[in-house]
């Protein structure tokens, strides 16, 4: 009787083992598993090299000590985050980097409705050079969801 108490503990503590390692976040493919506690969003990996998607709650902490230009790509207008630099066009950003900033090395933060069109401008960015590159994950329709501010 003992035995069949052993065998039923073990395949008890078999069977939590097996649910605790099926509930660990495992970090998204892609992504960099080893990142520090300190570093922001995730890397998405585009022909030509990187950009980082972010949170609303990371870019609302950025927002805070901004040091960035901050482009809304959104074709056509729908409103802007607070703090938005400037717009320009999505599929137009390559002929409008007057408007950026000339150091490639400097950090921009892109964002759209839904993301979409950041990711296609932020992809673009990345071809033409530019290191530090920044996606608003969800986009404007995450900020409102969030029931942050917007303009209209």
């Amino acid at each position: 009787m003992d035995l069949m108490i052993t065998r039923k503990l073990l395949a008890a503590l078999f069977i939590l083992a097996l649910l605790l390692s099926a509930c660990q976040k495992q970090a998204p493919a892609g992504s960099q598993a080893g990142a520090s506690a300190g570093e922001l969003g995730q890397q998405v990996q585009v022909e030509g090299g990187t950009y980082t998607d972010v949170s609303v709650q990371e870019l609302q902490a950025m927002l805070e000590n901004k040091d960035f230009v901050f482009v809304n790509v959104h074709i056509p207008f729908e409103g802007d985050i607070p703090q938005t630099d400037v717009s320009i066009a999505y599929d137009e950003i390559d002929k409008h980097l007057d408007e950026l900033p000339a150091d490639k090395d400097a950090r921009i933060v892109l964002y759209c409705r839904s993301d979409r069109m950041s990711n296609i401008a932020a992809e673009t960015l990345v071809g033409l050079g530019f290191t530090n590159i920044y996606n608003l994950d969800g986009g404007f329709a995450a900020w409102e969801q969030a029931g942050l501010p917007v303009e209209r």
